[in-house]
């Protein structure tokens, strides 16, 4: 189950509507974007932007509304309508959380936190298969970012994410930025987290910035994908490209957006990381 076109192995920006315009009058160089099924699918003047926009670039899909975390069943028009437009658009990639957000018929417009216990699993893994079966194509699951942990998980986040691309064939979508910010948040090792995941699973790595708030006399990081990334973040970003290779990256950026040159401008730091790791890997295997 894959999708009709492998994804570029640039770096691509999340597509915001205030830049949509700007984006098909300029046709900037970016390799492919990225845009959040929920906004298209209603149809409407939006999507037929997103339509011509696809026209002109590769696009992947971010879905934030699948809650695959929850303990009843998936919302069945919710997922009937992301298939519709799967069809239309004929994105290279999908993705989604691993969170939860609905609740007794409820959304709860949030992504919560799930424990990692054998159970969860069951319930993550079963909704997974529903929807890749419900798709015709393998989806890719993002590491959430912590900001708590659960007293009763029996297993490490790596490796529930590793679990779940072993039973389902999912592919998983690494955000660096995340990893980031859990690690300083509930002390975790994100060199030893990046280690733990599954190398032939990665399929999109994630980067975004994040705020910094201080909280009963300890600093907490947000992720709040509203500033530029971090120095730490594209630290970590290259030790990812280490590890897993030259895996197409995206910008994210979804709170006070800046003028897409801002976009873009993080996205070419982003390239220039990927040609280098590139090369260096050439150069290694020549020698």
């Amino acid at each position: 189950m894959n999708g009709k076109r492998a994804l570029p192995s640039g770096a691509g920006i999340g597509l915001r509507a205030p830049h949509v315009g700007e984006l098909l009058a300029t046709r900037p160089a970016v390799p492919w974007l990225e845009v959040h099924p929920e906004n298209y699918m209603s149809g409407g003047p939006a999507l037929v932007l997103l339509e011509a926009v696809r026209r002109e670039y590769p696009v992947s899909l971010h879905g934030v509304g699948l809650s695959l975390g929850t303990a009843g069943d998936l919302d069945a028009r919710h997922l009937s309508r992301l298939r519709s437009l799967v069809d239309r658009l004929e994105p290279c990639l999908v993705s989604e959380h691993l969170s939860w957000s609905t609740a007794g018929g409820a959304y709860l417009n949030h992504l919560l936190p799930l424990p990692y216990t054998d159970e969860t699993l069951r319930v993550v893994a079963d909704h997974i298969d529903e929807v890749q079966n419900a798709l015709g194509r393998r989806i890719l699951i993002e590491n959430p970012s912590s900001y708590l942990r659960f007293r009763h998980s029996s297993m490490a986040e790596p490796h529930f994410l590793a679990e779940l691309a072993r039973r389902t064939g999912c592919g998983l979508l690494c955000d660096v930025n995340n990893i980031y910010v859990s690690a300083w948040n509930v002390g975790l090792d994100a060199g030893s987290y990046l280690d733990a995941l599954p190398v032939p699973a990665i399929g999109e790595i994630h980067l975004a910035g994040h705020a910094a708030n201080d909280a009963d006399g300890r600093t907490i990081l947000i992720d709040d994908h509203g500033s530029p990334v971090t120095a730490p973040v594209w630290k970590l970003y290259q030790r990812a490209l280490e590890r897993f290779g030259s895996v197409p990256t995206l910008i994210e950026w979804d709170t006070d957006i800046p003028e897409l040159s801002v976009l873009l401008g993080e996205a070419s730091v982003a390239d220039r990381l990927l040609e280098a790791f590139t090369s260096e890997d050439d150069h290694a295997c020549a020698a």
